[in-house]
């Protein structure tokens, strides 16, 4: 898998994940990608000065600014150890699990924001949703790096697993009661769906409620990344007043 660009490479190479070459555009001096040269030297990796126009056929959004990793495959984190060890801690917890978000450019998004917020975790299906690829950790701007994010093989396992670990889950539904009347300051997990179909009719049998932002406008729903956005920041602004 391939990463590129200037900010995604730099967290790349700082947050943990295994970059196995660093390419870098001949010629292409400044500050920025002399810091990320120094920072593969100074942990043994392989950097390669190659011609632009290389760098233009090996990049897939074409927005490389002169510098690509090659890195292995993301590594996901266990569920099961995630999830226990958050819940061992004093400290409430906020899980944001997707159900059907196919585009990795939503996944990003989220895995973007739940950083923001702190979320303690992404939670993905095997099936039917994007996975965390180049397009995913690009798109997160780094985030990716630093959220912890499982995948697991049926997403309602995941909510009756949180549920008897004393984690309420809410799903999120336009028909669902507003999230600005209800309790989020405790152990919390909220399912996000996708694109269109929005979350399964199981799933939000299972969830302890259905919470919903207010729809004034036209348009009848929000983007996946959007509406998760505005959910997590509720969390976060009623656990900062409590």
């Amino acid at each position: 898998m391939i990463i590129e660009g200037i900010n995604a490479v730099g967290e790349a190479l700082g947050g943990g994940l295994t970059v196995e070459k660093l390419y870098i555009q001949k010629g292409a001096f400044s500050d920025r990608l002399n810091r990320l040269v120094a920072e593969a030297r100074k942990q043994n990796i392989r950097v390669q000065f190659t011609d632009k126009e290389a760098l233009d056929r090996m990049s897939e959004a074409k927005r490389h600014q002169g510098a690509i990793a090659v890195v292995t495959e993301f590594v996901y984190a266990n569920f099961d150890a995630l999830t226990e060890a958050a819940c061992s801690d004093k400290a409430p917890v906020l899980f944001v699990l997707l159900e059907g978000v196919e585009d990795p450019h939503n996944l990003g998004a989220v895995i973007r924001v739940a950083d923001c917020a702190g979320a303690t975790g992404v939670v993905i299906p095997k099936h039917r949703n994007a996975t965390v690829n180049e397009t995913a950790i690009r798109t997160s701007a780094g985030a990716a790096a630093y959220v912890p994010i499982a995948k697991v093989t049926n997403i309602n396992d995941a909510v009756r697993k949180l549920k008897d670990m004393g984690v309420t889950v809410y799903a999120a539904d336009m028909d669902g009661a507003s999230v600005y009347e209800t309790d989020l300051t405790g152990n919390v997990a909220i399912v996000i769906g996708g694109e269109g179909k929005g979350v399964n009719a199981l799933t939000k049998k299972l969830a302890d409620g259905v919470i919903s932002l207010p729809q004034l406008g036209k348009v009848n729903s929000l983007n996946a990344s959007v509406a998760c956005g505005a959910l997590l920041y509720e969390a976060v602004r009623q656990r900062q007043q409590k």
